[in-house]
């Protein structure tokens, strides 16, 4: 593949590389990191998505970026607002999977001791899996104002602290949901699952500050070296999976109507003001407001575990959650003009910089807290959003590590015990509810989440504040 390095981090394949490219794409990555970028079609999907009808600016790549649905994995594009279209491969099936950060009271020598008892607890009250129903009965009714308020509804329900809603990307609630546009199906799927973590690549990871890299960002957010947090990491579970799969089909139903022809029909698309567009747009939204209350839920758990192992002393507290797949329209300036598009960020985080009227007032001259797990033997972090991004990247960033293998070439050759051996001597107590979920996200399978995270920096799109280390994992 032909490519143009414009610096360290920068790289261009520009419209020209194929006679229907209505724009370049633009990749992020090290020497380090392009070579594995390289050898999926994660690149080939970006190109793709660089000749979507209305796209404004280059279809972007992040360097956590790897192969996906149509869209790859770590991919953002803008469209245009009116005569642009709206994707379910833009937002991927796990709707606003997300993660949030929760703050704890107590330090690493607190926990140290009791690790194993607090994994076990937390494994106990936190539904996971595939089939993992969770402990919030809904009615048809109350399902439908899960869809409408998100975590403002969980919260009311005493799920949670009043507090907690300010501290989440658009309040845990996305306006202009419609439960109407959700089919029965995703309702169906979707109402026993409130609360749960789910399988695959998410969880939940109690982790500890390590080291502590902006000190005055650190000190807005609440954090401190030697301070134990939890990462969850969860979406929108069969509803959201639902509401993509309907909309998709939908969709490719109806592109010949509209004459969109695309190289991917993973890309299935409509116009933004069509009325699929519309509709899709409300229930992606509802989806949406389920993740938020689902976290919201999960948080509380949580807090519940806390109590049982410390004792009421014990104090959780939300520092930020971000979601990484949706699709938002957001206002940006672009080659010196406002543009009103439809940003579309799968597996990518939301990074707004400092002094940006949507963040919270006490971050507001840090920067917006960007989430950025890697993996459960490795190390996450926590970073703050640069004007870099607003320039470029119509203000988002990487939303992880990124696959560097399959799942398949995840599991080969691994053996489930020797895996939680060799963690448990790194000091990571790990519970699972399978074999696969455990070998599926090895170590091994991930990018080096530091060379990431250096890229991001060295673009000026994010600004490194906090490395965190893992203690103990969750899965499904």
């Amino acid at each position: 593949m032909t490519f143009e390095r414009i610096d360290e981090v920068r790289n261009r394949i520009p419209r020209t590389a194929r006679a229907n490219m209505r724009t370049d794409v633009m990749f992020y990555a090290s020497d380090a990191l392009r070579g594995p970028i390289l050898k999926d079609r994660a690149l080939e999907q970006a190109m793709n998505v660089a000749c979507l009808p209305g796209i404004v600016g280059p279809s972007l790549a992040m360097p956590d970026i790897h192969q996906g649905y149509g869209f790859p994995i770590g991919g953002v594009a803008a469209m245009d607002w009116r005569h642009g279209v709206v994707s379910p491969g833009g937002v991927g099936y796990d709707i606003n999977c997300g993660v949030r950060l929760v703050k704890t009271n107590l330090d690493l020598a607190e926990v140290r001791g009791r690790l194993r008892e607090l994994v076990d607890r937390v494994f106990a009250d936190v539904p996971c899996g595939v089939g993992g129903k969770g402990r919030v009965p809904l009615t048809e009714k109350q399902l439908n104002q899960v869809l409408t308020r998100g975590a403002g509804w969980a919260v009311e329900e005493g799920y949670g602290e009043a507090g907690d809603i300010e501290k989440a990307e658009e309040r845990g609630c996305l306006r202009e949901a419609d439960p109407e546009c959700v089919s029965a199906r995703a309702k169906e799927r979707g109402r026993p699952q409130l609360g749960t973590l789910g399988s695959g690549n998410h969880f939940l990871e109690i982790q500890w500050v390590e080291r502590v890299e902006d000190a005055e960002a650190a000190r807005a957010f609440g954090l401190s070296e030697g301070q134990v947090v939890v990462l969850i990491h969860s979406g929108s579970r069969g509803l959201g999976h639902q509401v993509c799969t309907d909309f998709l089909q939908q969709m490719g139903a109806a592109m010949k109507r509209y004459g969109i022809t695309l190289p991917d029909r993973q890309l299935a698309c409509v116009p933004v003001q069509s009325e699929e567009g519309q509709r899709y747009l409300k229930a992606m939204r509802a989806a949406a407001n389920f993740a938020w209350a689902n976290r919201q839920v999960m948080m509380h758990m949580l807090r519940g575990s806390f109590a049982g192992i410390f004792g009421k002393t014990a104090r959780l507290s939300l520092l930020y959650d971000v979601c990484h797949n949706i699709a938002k329209r957001e206002r940006h300036d672009w080659e010196g003009r406002e543009v009103d598009v439809l940003v579309h960020r799968k597996g990518a985080t939301r990074a707004f910089p400092a002094r940006h009227p949507e963040i919270p007032a006490e971050y507001r001259a840090a920067g917006q807290p960007v989430l950025v797990p890697g993996s459960m033997g490795t190390a996450s972090w926590v970073l703050a959003g640069l004007e870099g991004a607003m320039r470029e990247s119509f203000g988002s960033v990487c939303h992880g590590a990124g696959r560097r293998l399959s799942r398949a070439a995840a599991k080969a050759g691994r053996n489930a015990a020797a895996v939680r051996e060799e963690l448990e001597r790194r000091g990571i107590i790990v519970r699972c509810e399978t074999r696969d979920g455990l070998l599926e996200e090895v170590p091994e399978a991930y990018k080096d989440v530091d060379e990431v995270i250096e890229t991001v920096a060295l673009a000026g799109l994010a600004g490194k504040v906090a490395r965190l280390r893992p203690l103990g994992v969750v899965k499904g």
